[in-house]
């Protein structure tokens, strides 16, 4: 097998990667589940159409790892949530995405559905679905809920990150959960997404959250940036049981590149190392004093772009071909059909070995072809699943 060093041609990759995978790569659609764009920009200003020297993105990065499309995430962080101002974050950064895709419309353009995205693919350019992190309103009002769909959001996640919202229980909020799962407004709020054609994002829910959601909802339920708990038992990834719900009624999981949630080393290390586990917000909770939004500013800008655990010892990670053993497991659990990449760049991750950020995604597909996939089987994974899923909740006409 001759091995490829650097692909000068494509600007593909840079590693070890071999011809046959570069080709099979260059072929798929590349469709990430859940990156984080824009929050940078929002505190140390920049264009996300320029090469940076730090985090795990930017558009020459993405288009040097072949992505064709994501979801363009953007995400309102626990800070802005003590004082009510989680909807003017929400407008903020949906602001400036909107800004940002238009000053670089010559490589990205905004999705609203599965044919934009084909259609913006055969352009060369990267389809841009956009999609919210964390609470687009703590009450999930649906008049603000409708305004952010018709700016172009099109994904959104149910629960507010790591925090108790007024209609649906997280995972990991630092409080008791209140209504085991959603109460009255949060089945309201999921009638709501399933009517305009909104992806409904369970990542972070309680288990009992997404068990509801899935029951009720009507549409396909995806789990954007997720693991397993048969890898990792925290309550951030999901047990085998709610998996297969999941795919039962047409679901997606999509995996997340960090090791903190697929290697209990790594997991360990890490809380041992920062003194908490990731997805902790006490110290949030715990903030009694009134700031301007100003104020919430400075405090959240130093976290960005949030690149994991630079000093994670290299014999701790996972390698590429350990962190697809998951992907593994849960298409033993539930099909080909279920599974996606949901990579979480500058969200947080730290990556397998040998993997810097999001130029460096032609290795997992290496990984995939020496682990003996066959190609149809890693065009599902790296995005023809979520495509389909996405054309299903979309499409309809209301």
């Amino acid at each position: 097998m001759r091995w490829v060093v650097a692909v000068a041609a494509t600007g593909l990759l840079c590693g070890q990667v071999s011809e046959r995978a570069q080709q099979v790569h260059a072929r798929a659609l590349v469709f990430d589940a859940h990156v984080h764009v824009i929050n940078r920009q929002l505190y140390h200003g920049g264009d996300i159409g320029d090469r940076v020297n730090d985090g795990q993105f930017d558009l020459v990065r993405a288009k040097e790892g072949g992505v064709g499309a994501m979801f363009f995430s953007v995400f309102v962080t626990e800070e802005y949530y003590p004082q009510r101002m989680e909807t003017r974050q929400t407008l903020r950064l949906i602001d400036l995405a909107l800004a940002q895709l238009e000053k670089n419309r010559d490589k990205i353009e905004l999705a609203l559905n599965a044919d934009d995205i084909e259609r913006i693919r055969r352009t060369g350019r990267i389809a841009a679905v956009l999609d919210l992190e964390g609470g687009f309103d703590l009450d999930g009002d649906l008049g603000v809920l409708r305004a952010l769909y018709r700016l172009g959001l099109r994904s959104a996640q149910l629960p507010a990150h790591n925090w108790a919202n007024n209609f649906a229980d997280s995972c990991c909020s630092a409080t008791p959960q209140k209504y085991h799962g959603l109460n009255q407004r949060g089945r309201e709020v999921v009638r709501e997404m399933n009517r305009l054609g909104m992806v409904i994002n369970v990542s972070h829910a309680s288990d009992e959250t997404i068990a509801q959601t899935i029951e009720l909802s009507t549409d396909p339920i995806v789990a954007t940036h997720h693991g397993l708990r048969s890898f990792n038992d925290i309550p951030r990834n999901m047990p085998d049981d709610l998996l297969r719900k999941l795919a039962a009624k047409g679901g997606i999981i999509g995996f997340q590149i960090g090791n903190e949630f697929h290697n209990r080393r790594a997991f360990e290390w890490a809380a041992k190392h920062t003194g908490k586990a990731f997805w902790d917000t006490s110290e949030v909770a715990r903030q009694a004093a009134p700031m301007t939004i100003e104020d919430v500013d400075r405090r959240v800008a130093p976290q960005f772009p949030m690149v994991g655990l630079a000093d994670m010892p290299e014999a701790i990670k996972l390698t590429p071909y350990e962190w697809l053993e998951v992907v593994e497991r849960a298409t033993q659990l539930v099909g080909e059909d279920h599974v996606a990449l949901g990579t979480d760049f500058d969200g947080g991750p730290t990556p397998p070995r040998g993997i810097r950020d999001i130029r460096d995604l032609p290795l997992l597909t290496q990984a995939m072809l020496d682990r003996g996939w066959p190609e149809t089987r890693i065009r599902k994974f790296l995005g023809e699943n979520l495509l389909r899923v996405f054309r299903q909740i979309t499409e309809r006409k209301r």
